[in-house]
């Protein structure tokens, strides 16, 4: 079938390909720029002050700041330096940094064009992100412009985007993957440590944010509200048999375990009982396995330690 435009007849673009490959180069697999966006949606949401942890919760003039928030971020996290006319120099060719909710909904500045735009998007509900260059020609952009002069790409310019990544994996927002009602309950909990543990028991073998604990505790010291010993969440969970695991301590644990393994920020929590063999994974001095679903809990789950044996975050 013959395309209604032609897009593969275009002279190589040196440039566009030189900052493709650092940016591979500084982040081969994603999971810095996946970070950014976690961190860009999390600042907006502010959730340990508001409790909030959708995008229809912010207000309009919020969403507005997610393109400057991820501009700022991403120079952080990659150090890039700051740029002329656009935001920053990546392979030392200049770039302008663009986020849209909406796929294809860039708009694009005067500045820009002709220059090399990084465009992205991502939607936190189905935990996928976007990343692409293009240079913004006067035949990939849209002849009408709005009163601050940007314009947006035209259909030749979406399907021109050059993609880095997509659909690729966003460090999951555990409260949007939840049904609402569970959600309500947990926030319903009548402290930060009640509310904290609702969330691990509703989560179990689910990867859990610790900006989640945050917004569902609501407290200066979240991560606390986690740690065991001291009537933190572990201690509450652990007669149900909940051990709450760390990516930080207990990477090694949660694949033994066969649940999803947690980055150093963040957590999964896993009904376990003891295994009776060497199987599963050595907690303390016995072996444990995850529970089966409705298998009983006649034995309280161990208090995992960070490598000096002490309880943690």
């Amino acid at each position: 079938m013959s395309q209604p435009f032609e897009i593969f007849s275009r002279e190589p673009d040196v440039e566009l390909e030189e900052v493709s490959a650092e940016i591979k180069r500084l982040d081969p697999d994603g999971t810095r720029w996946g970070a950014v966006i976690r961190q860009t949606y999390d600042m907006l949401y502010n959730g340990q002050q508001t409790g909030r942890y959708r995008w229809d919760q912010l207000m309009k003039t919020e969403k507005t700041h997610f393109g400057t928030l991820f501009e700022i971020n991403a120079q952080r996290e990659f150090e890039f330096e700051g740029g002329d006319a656009t935001d920053y120099p990546i392979a030392g060719h200049q770039v302008d940094a663009k986020w849209s909710q909406k796929l294809g909904g860039w708009m694009l500045p005067p500045e820009v064009f002709e220059e090399l735009a990084l465009v992205a998007t991502g939607r936190d509900e189905a935990s996928v992100w976007s990343l692409g260059l293009i240079r913004v020609t006067a035949d990939v952009r849209r002849e009408s412009e709005n009163r601050d002069k940007k314009s947006s790409l035209n259909e030749l310019g979406r399907a021109s985007v050059h993609w880095l990544w997509q659909d690729a994996p966003l460090p999951p927002n555990v409260l949007l993957q939840l049904a609402p009602s569970v959600v309500e309950r947990i926030f319903d909990g009548s402290s930060g440590t009640v509310r904290t543990a609702r969330l691990f028991r509703a989560a179990e073998g689910m990867i859990v944010h610790r900006n989640s604990v945050a917004t569902v505790s609501k407290q200066l010291d979240a991560q606390r509200r986690v740690r065991g010993g001291n009537g933190g969440a572990r201690t509450v969970l652990s007669p149900e048999g909940y051990v709450i695991l760390s990516g930080a301590f207990h990477r090694d644990i949660a694949e033994e375990l066969g649940v999803p393994v947690p980055r150093r920020d963040e957590y999964v929590s896993v009904k376990v009982v003891p295994a009776g063999d060497h199987s599963g994974s050595l907690i303390g001095r016995e072996h444990w396995r995850r529970a089966a679903p409705g298998e009983e809990i006649t034995v309280p789950a161990p208090v995992v330690k960070d490598k000096k044996g002490r309880a943690t975050e």
